[in-house]
């Protein structure tokens, strides 16, 4: 089968937004390309350092590529995809060069492709994200590794604001604690819960095609009986409340049902929020304190900024 590589030269505040756009038109995952990797400085605490070769990372700015199969549809698809992007200006979100370019690739090159940019990788003082294909044993009895496909998941769960979600998640969640995870994606975060001992969690994502590459991960990590996922817009059809709700998704999207969250998080429970570019911490948390949340903690990750706000007991 022949394959098509879509490449978008653009920023980074625009890779999410980008990543689940590729996603909806039907690629399995995406390659993020950013050039400041080859400048940034990383502690050795938390995995291996692999060595980068500057020849896969633009100049400048940041690549989202994605890989779709070549049918009779894939022109009218690729000027799909370029409508949406530049419709996520009207949310002032920087495309940077948004430049596009396709490219044709034989399958045996798609599938390698794929597989030198995964490695194990320690996020946080628990969490190990693991690749279905490599070999890895426990460093510490208490480590809780996550096993993905990035074939079918959105994502590896190395995203900044992924890592900062799960290291939120490791110092807030209790054994028995509910949980609602609003626009799943991949059940990276909902299967973290689940380790870390949530009893009861609802995965929710509006795209069909996460629901089904949600279940295949939580599945994977043998934790069906505690995760269910189902097809939904952000919190419309939920009636449960529960002790945490995360979101992982655009800061835009987050402060347009901080008042539904804050209905459905129990008193003294946490909506965390992550997907937030540093530009827009201000605007979100803001959102987050009229909707009646206290602040109670702050993170950042390079660009990107993840908040932990609790409902006041009355």
């Amino acid at each position: 089968m022949k394959w098509s590589e879509l490449s978008i030269h653009t920023t980074n505040e625009a890779v999410e937004a980008i990543s689940n756009i590729l996603h909806e038109a039907g690629a399995s995952g995406v390659v993020i390309e950013d050039s400041e990797e080859l400048l940034r400085e990383r502690e050795d605490v938390f995995g291996e350092i692999y060595s980068l070769n500057p020849d896969d990372f633009p100049v400048d700015g940041v690549r989202v590529k994605a890989y779709l199969a070549e049918t009779s549809f894939l022109l009218e698809t690729v000027e799909e995809i370029k409508l949406a992007i530049n419709n996520l200006q009207n949310f002032n979100i920087d495309l940077g060069h948004n430049r596009v370019t396709v490219q044709e690739v034989d399958e045996e090159d798609w599938a390698t492709a794929w597989k030198k940019y995964y490695h194990p990788v320690k996020i946080s003082n628990r969490f190990t994200i693991v690749p279905t294909w490599e070999e890895y044993e426990r460093v510490n009895s208490d480590e809780l590794i996550i096993e993905l496909d990035p074939g079918m998941a959105f994502g590896t769960g190395t995203h900044p604001t992924t890592v900062m979600c799960l290291q939120a998640l490791e110092k807030t969640v209790q054994p028995s604690f509910t949980l609602i995870d609003v626009g799943t994606g991949s059940g990276v975060l909902s299967i973290g819960a689940a380790k870390l001992g949530a009893t009861s969690i609802h995965a929710l994502d509006l795209d069909e095609v996460a629901v089904k590459s949600a279940k295949e991960n939580i599945a994977l990590n043998k934790v069906e009986d505690v995760v269910q996922v189902t097809h939904g817009n952000l919190l419309d059809n939920v009636k449960e409340q529960a002790d945490i709700v995360v979101a992982n998704i655009l800061a835009e999207i987050i402060m347009t049902f901080t008042n539904d969250a804050y209905s459905i998080v129990k008193d003294g429970g946490l909506f965390i929020t992550s997907g937030i570019i540093a530009t827009k911490k201000e605007d979100v948390r803001n959102s987050l304190l009229q909707a009646g949340f206290e602040i109670e903690e702050v993170m950042m990750m390079e660009d990107w900024v993840t908040i932990i706000s609790k409902k006041p007991v009355k």
